[in-house]
């Protein structure tokens, strides 16, 4: 006799409390950052995905850096 609603409801407590210790809570910014900034701009700091293509890249400089007569290797080293 003696289990109560109040008793279910704290053994779910606990139960879930250990759960909870299991799982520490972890960030995946700075690998998401990592992974999606693998290309920057030296001369502006603007950053390009890992996926983008070295034509785009050398759109940028003819398009952004023309005027300071910077290369692409001066951009993207």
């Amino acid at each position: 006799m003696g289990r109560t609603n109040a008793n279910k409801a704290q053994q779910k407590r606990e139960r879930n409390a250990k759960n909870d210790k299991a799982k520490e809570p972890t960030s995946q910014l700075k690998a998401n950052q990592s992974a999606n900034q693998a290309f920057v701009c030296t001369v502006c700091r603007q950053p390009y995905m890992s996926t983008t293509r070295e034509e785009q890249l050398r759109e940028h400089v003819d398009s952004k850096h023309a005027k300071n007569n910077a290369t692409f290797e001066q951009c993207f080293p």
